[in-house]
């Protein structure tokens, strides 16, 4: 087994891949990918859209659920008799 310590390891990679040591490299990157990132959760657009959709979505589900409802016979001869009751006034 080869002992080498994390810096014998990165050196001997480094003198391989042409003697350069990329790490800098790597950290400037890694700094500039993670201010976009930031940046982008921070960014709020299309997040109204999204909501609007969610919001129509259960608006639509909703609607669905009461003309299901509404259909059966029960419900039907019950607003009939509620609609006239409310008409004759009494």
């Amino acid at each position: 087994m080869n002992h080498m310590t994390s810096e014998e390891r990165t050196a001997e990679v480094a003198a391989r891949a042409g003697g350069t040591d990329r790490r800098p490299l790597l950290r400037r990157i890694g700094r500039e990918f993670g201010r976009r990132f930031r940046r982008r959760l921070a960014d709020d657009r299309g997040a109204a859209t999204a909501e609007y959709a969610i919001t129509i979505l259960a608006a639509v589900g909703f609607a669905g659920l009461l003309v299901a409802v509404l259909k059966g016979d029960e419900v039907k001869a019950i607003l009939s008799d509620l609609v006239h009751r409310a008409l004759s006034g009494g």
